[in-house]
């Protein structure tokens, strides 16, 4: 039986990760406000906007071409960019080197998850 790279590939990234929560996708920044939840998000915090993740979740974000990463806490909704998979603050862009570029390669993985503040997500 003859297995491709790409589904051997597949099937070991799926055993490494298990039931853990990861993406690989874009990943933007945004320079802050009243967001989703309630909370006013300034430029020192390292928190992030993600599409269905509960407020509260506390998320490993990679930067796949440096290696550089984060830990931030999903405080807001979006991204609203097509493609992207999370906004994170400018403190955490810039922990990941990404001001400049304003966009990055990311891998996000949850690290904990509030799921007493976890609110419905519905279609955008």
């Amino acid at each position: 039986m003859h297995v491709s790279k790409f589904a051997m590939t597949v099937m070991l990234t799926l055993a490494f990760i298990g039931s853990a929560h990861a993406e690989s996708g874009i990943a933007s920044f945004y320079g802050g406000g009243r967001t989703a939840s309630g909370e006013v998000s300034g430029p020192t915090q390292l928190t992030a906007a993600h599409p269905s993740l509960p407020f509260g979740s506390k998320v490993l974000v990679t930067n796949v071409s440096n290696g550089k990463a984060v830990i931030v806490r999903i405080t807001d909704r979006g991204p609203y960019g097509h493609g992207r998979i999370i906004d994170v603050s400018r403190a955490a862009a810039r922990e990941l080197d990404m001001v400049d570029s304003g966009t990055s390669h990311v891998i996000v993985e949850l690290q904990e998850s509030d799921e007493a503040s976890a609110v419905p997500t519905f279609p955008y």
